[in-house]
């Protein structure tokens, strides 16, 4: 095993862009944050949607939960490679994309997100922990997980990922032993290979619901990397992060699909009866993965709702403090909202994260396309800070624009318990919604950016040439 790094002290960075000389770490860390925060209780009910809820056999399921992850994976490390050039949180640099205020209009989403995840996470770790017979109840694991996120959030940066380096040992290895009790020890019940049925509809929901969980990431990728190195590079950045979400998050998924044909919809129930003598082990060593995610949840909630503030205060330079009273006052929100949402947890996440899909999916089309295609990552910083925008100004039109037709376009492609739109009821619930928005506007938005925002490509610096050379050779 690799050695640990364990922090010495509170990180007392913010939103700040991180100095050269404060820079550290390597891009294999990107692995080990991405694997071992995704090996934990919510991958695999995600992956349990596929046989539960789209009703897919166990191998059309595994083929969706793949494919899906492999191409939300590609946005969510092509974020991530941005962090080591930029230096500041993901939703910081937004600002160059939409401008100070424009950016906003995402910031706002994304932090409601953050806060839909921690509180579906408490939920599942709480649940968890009270099927293990030790007189933990339901809210007393909610609570018991929730605090040590805030902790983690606290520390900030190196713990994090400390704890999710540690993570990818534990969980990893708990992960396997469920996996073998399973089918070598306890047996797949007969007709295993036969239960549920295939369908594209089935199918394609599966894939659209993994590749969403890539997605998701987007939002906050940049928050893990920008302590790196800049002279990392975007391609060692961008494999370490994409390999570390991708194998994380398809094998708790496979897990899920597994356990979702073999006893139907009580994924974390069947997970314990199926683990059998080894069900304590598997389900709190998944349990503490979850705090370690929720912390990375909380943490960048945090760093958002800070990015929120210093718009209107252009010359606050938030702290520890800052996080730490910011971190509590979103616990106590996602701890409301878990006690609140308890008892209807799997039909409320399935809508939560078909939701996100609607709103995240304008935003990262925006953003890759101006960072790689009209920027080549040359951004000026320091106007992310100035209370004007600086050369972004305050409102970038077209951004916010696209954004506004890409969440649009997908209403009609729509297909969830709560509303189906017209296209995807013609294709028989089919939900395509996520394919038409990135399909609509990357172009949008590349030619309206190129004619009437004036943001024509840079051109490619040399240093980003050499960078790339040596990323090659």
């Amino acid at each position: 095993m690799a050695a640990i790094e364990t922090p010495q002290r509170i990180e007392d960075k913010t939103i700040q862009p991180i100095p050269l000389n404060q820079r550290h770490g390597k891009a294999r860390d990107l692995f080990t944050i991405w694997f071992g925060s995704n090996i934990m209780m919510l991958t695999v009910v995600t992956g349990a949607l596929a046989t539960t809820v789209y009703g897919l056999p166990f191998w059309s399921a595994a083929l969706g939960i793949v494919v899906g992850n492999l191409l939300g994976g590609v946005l969510m490390a092509l974020h991530s490679a941005q962090g080591p050039r930029l230096g500041v949180p993901q939703m910081v640099q937004t600002r160059g994309q939409f401008g100070s205020y424009g950016s906003l209009l995402v910031i706002t989403l994304v932090i409601f997100m953050y806060i839909g995840f921690f509180a579906s996470n408490l939920v599942l770790a709480g649940q968890s922990l009270a099927t293990l017979g030790v007189h933990i109840s339901v809210d007393a694991g909610i609570v018991l997980v929730g605090v040590v996120g805030v902790i983690a959030t606290i520390f900030g940066h190196d713990l994090i990922h400390a704890y999710t380096r540690v993570m990818t040992y534990l969980s990893g290895a708990a992960l396997l032993l469920a996996f073998v009790w399973i089918v070598f020890v306890h047996g797949l019940p007969q007709g295993f290979t036969s239960h549920g049925s295939a369908t594209i509809a089935g199918f394609l929901g599966t894939v659209t619901a993994a590749a969403l969980w890539q997605i998701a990431y987007a939002p906050y990728v940049s928050d893990y990397s920008r302590y790196m190195p800049a002279d990392t590079g975007s391609r060692p950045a961008f494999w370490a992060s994409y390999a570390g979400c991708s194998l994380g998050s398809i094998l708790p998924m496979l897990l899920g699909a597994m356990i979702g044909t073999a006893v139907g919809d009580d994924v974390i129930g069947g997970l314990t009866s199926l683990t059998g003598e080894v069900s304590t082990l598997v389900v709190v060593t998944f349990s503490v993965g979850i705090a370690a995610t929720n912390a990375m949840n909380l943490y960048c909630g945090v760093l958002s709702t800070i990015t929120v503030g210093q718009t209107f205060v252009p010359h606050w330079s938030p702290g520890r403090l800052a996080r730490a009273v910011t971190a509590t006052v979103m616990f106590l929100l996602s701890l409301a909202t878990a006690l609140a949402g308890k008892d209807n947890f799997l039909e409320h996440y399935e809508n939560f994260i078909l939701l996100l899909m609607y709103v995240l999916v304008p935003w990262t089309a925006v953003n890759l396309v101006d960072y790689y295609l009209l920027q080549h990552g040359e951004y000026d910083v320091d106007s992310f800070f100035r209370a004007d925008g600086g050369i972004y100004g305050r409102v970038n039109w077209v951004a916010v624009a696209c954004y506004l037709l890409g969440a649009a376009i997908q209403v009609p492609f729509v297909a969830t318990t709560m509303y189906t739109g017209p296209v995807a009821d013609a294709l028989g619930g089919v939900d395509i919604s996520w394919i038409v928005g990135l399909v609509v506007v990357c172009p949008a938005y590349y030619f309206l950016a190129r004619s009437f925002a004036g943001r024509a490509p840079a051109p490619v610096p040399a240093s980003a040439v050499a960078a790339a050379q040596k990323a090659v050779g």
